[in-house]
């Protein structure tokens, strides 16, 4: 289903701000852990991956149609994806033209690593501290993320990846059962920008990020509050160490 299509060729002419990325072309398609939905939830889900993967380059404008023919369905269900991604501060809407994909400077990216470990650092040891037998079935779903995790990583399938990394973490987050604080960290995970993942899937370095998932489910099981707490700290800096050595 995936295309290939050059990157400048969403770009319009009439708009110099939208220069052309200088990365080549794009490869644009549905991650291939699909999820169970409509067209348009799982158009939605690709085009973030793309967003935050930086395969969509922030400050370029692309059209519906352009991304439609990329992902081989019809631009109504990717111009749905879009006015959703719209809420979602990932793009914003250009009348008549398409959608600019909206850049994140380097403090509002701290900001945001910041409140996630403030969110999730503590969350997490939580769960922990609070660990028991009961919570075995759920424990059991994590290892099997885990594991696609790592497959995903080692075979740099970078949409997927992404996607159950979310899955993932809310997942261990709701062990907590605070619902308001899983909804707060996915609005938070969905506007960061990883532009140097596809770098790191290459280098082979993605695979020891993907490994620390495993590591967090067995300090879980040892209810070992404060290494959990110090290894969700280290993972979280991973998010910006990822963007400060994209090449931008």
């Amino acid at each position: 289903m995936a295309a290939t299509l050059s990157a400048d060729a969403p770009v319009t002419p009439a708009e110099p701000s939208a220069a052309t990325p200088a990365h080549g072309r794009m490869d644009l398609s549905f991650p291939a852990r699909a999820r169970r939905g409509s067209l348009r939830d799982e158009v939605h889900e690709a085009l973030r991956a793309a967003l935050i993967s930086g395969r969509m380059r922030p400050g370029v404008l692309y059209s519906a149609p352009a991304l439609a023919e990329m992902l081989g369905v019809s631009a109504t269900p990717v111009r749905e994806a879009m006015l959703d991604l719209v809420k979602e501060d990932l793009v914003v809407a250009v009348r008549n033209k398409g959608f600019r994909v909206t850049e994140v400077s380097d403090q509002e990216l701290d900001e945001l690593v910041e409140a996630r470990t403030l969110l999730e650092v503590p969350t997490m040891g939580a769960v922990a501290e609070h660990y028991d037998p009961t919570m075995e079935p759920e424990v059991d779903r994590l290892r099997g993320l885990a594991h696609e995790l790592e497959a995903a990583a080692g075979a740099h399938e970078i949409g997927t990846y992404l996607q159950l990394d979310t899955e993932f973490h809310t997942s261990f987050l709701g062990l907590h059962g605070n619902r308001e604080i899983v909804k707060i960290v996915r609005q938070l995970r969905g506007r960061n920008r990883l532009l140097g993942l596809e770098a790191l899937a290459r280098a082979g370095t993605l695979i020891v990020s993907a490994r620390e998932h495993r590591q967090m489910i067995d300090l879980l099981v040892a209810k070992d509050r404060s290494g959990l707490e110090e290894l969700t700290r280290v993972h979280l800096a991973h998010t910006r160490t990822t963007w400060a050595s994209a090449d931008r």
